[in-house]
This record gives C-alpha cells, structure tokens and sequence, in this order.
C-alpha cells in the first residue's frame, strides 16, 4: 500500500515551486518545465526567477516568511490556474553555527526560513490541495539527530520533519500527498559555507533527478544519496552512549 500518490505523469500538472530561484528550486523548475509541468516560480529575487528562462512559467515574487506576500502570491495563482496540484517548499537558509559563536538573532531567522515559513505556506494553501496531489517539504537529514555546526540549521529541519509527518496522518486519508524529502550534501551557494569535505556530494541537477524519482515511489520520506543517508539513518538510531562519540570521530567534531 502507498503511503502517497505516484507521480509518474507532469504533463499539465499544476505545480507551485517556492523557493526556485536557484539551488536544488532552480534545478527542479527546469527538470519539470522539461516534463511538461506547468510551473509557478515563487522566491524572493525576482530577476533570478526570470533568470531561469523557463517559458510560460508564472512567476510569482515573494518572501515565504510573509502571510501577506505568500496570499498573494495564491490568489495569482488561483487566478491564473484555478487551482494547484503539487506545492514544493524549497526554500532554506544555512549558517554554520556552534556553542561558542552562537548569535540568536542569525538562529531565529534561520529557522524562520527553514520551518516557520514551511508552515505558514501549508496555511496559505491547505484550502487548495486535493486527493492526488500534495504538498512537499524539503528538509535534511540534519534534522535526524544533533550535528556538529547545525546548531541553528538542524532544528529547523528536525521540526519540519516532525510537521510533515503530523500532517500526513491529517491529509493521507483524503488521499492527498505530503512528502518530506531530506537530502545529504548538495553543492549550492549555502553548502558552499562549509569549510570541511561534504561526502556524496551532489549537484543540484542530481539532487532534483532523485526528488523526482521518488515521487514516483509513492513513499514519505524520499532521502539521498542512498549511499551517505542510510549511514545516518544507522547513526540516527544508536544509542545516545553509542552516538555522540561516533559522531563525533565521523564528523571531527
């Protein structure tokens, strides 16, 4: 049995990316332009939106942190479409942080971005989604247990895990979709902060390749690569005597 819908088809589909304008966003915009989706381009910068170059796309600026941008942003959209099959949530922020430079306003906007806004989007469309379609969350397998230097990024992940997985209790009997898509390292402006290895690093093109595909799975969780996040599952389930120490040693940390 499916836990969600299989999307094999994007011909027509109507799907709203926030997020888009670069990153694993930009990347999945043009993989679903490719297939045929009809898309709407949501994200702050609106010349990196139009930067994309993907035809007939509704662009529809805006901060995902805002109530008031994000309802705009909908109504746009549901004049435009009448309505929406699949929302995605792409949109994040990452700040490597420890204990010793800690800054709580820099944490509080991190998770802003991360989980706050994640659910504010699920209030502006809840009304919207319909047995079939859905709405996807991109999170992290940060969010699976503490890391070293995701003192302010990990949270908000492990939050919006916990949430996607509340809602879909809620939604899965309507039959309506919610999926929490949490990948290991993923070369982007933000990934571009770290100042150690990423293992399995992938590109954003590879990242929006294995989003796809495991949409077609009609699973809850879609996490790559396998190779680096099945390692973290086993990490995520020790003991906390048995984990801090390997984290540590794994990590250097």
């Amino acid at each position: 049995m499916s836990l969600n819908p299989k999307i094999t088809d994007w011909q027509g589909k109507r799907v709203w990316l926030v997020g888009a304008s670069a990153g694993i966003g930009a990347a999945l915009a043009g993989e679903l332009a490719r297939r045929g989706a009809r898309l709407a381009l949501s994200a702050r910068n609106a010349e990196r939106l139009h930067a994309l170059g993907i035809a007939e796309a509704l662009l529809l600026p805006c901060d995902a942190t805002d109530n008031a941008g994000l309802a705009a942003a909908r109504a746009a959209l549901l004049a435009a479409w009448g309505g929406v099959d699949l929302v995605i949530y792409l949109a994040g922020d990452y700040v490597p942080m420890r204990a010793d430079n800690f800054d709580l306003a820099t944490a509080e906007k991190v998770v802003t971005i991360n989980f706050n806004a994640a659910m504010r989007l699920t209030d502006c469309v809840l009304p919207d989604l319909r047995a079939g379609g859905g709405i996807v969350f991109v999170a992290s397998v940060a969010g699976y247990r503490g890391l070293p230097k995701a003192l302010c990024y990990g949270p908000g992940k492990a939050a919006l895990i916990h949430f996607a997985e509340c809602l879909h209790l809620d939604l899965a009997p309507r039959g309506i979709g919610v999926w929490v898509v949490n990948p290991g390292f993923v070369a982007t402006r933000l990934t571009a902060r770290n100042d150690f290895t990423m293992p399995a690093l992938l590109t954003p093109e590879q990242a929006a390749l294995a989003l796809v595909d495991g949409l077609q799975g009609g699973g809850f969780e879609i996490h790559f690569p396998k190779r680096f996040t099945r390692l973290m599952k086993f990490f995520a389930l020790l003991p906390e005597s048995w984990y801090f120490p390997l984290i540590r040693r794994f990590t250097g940390g």
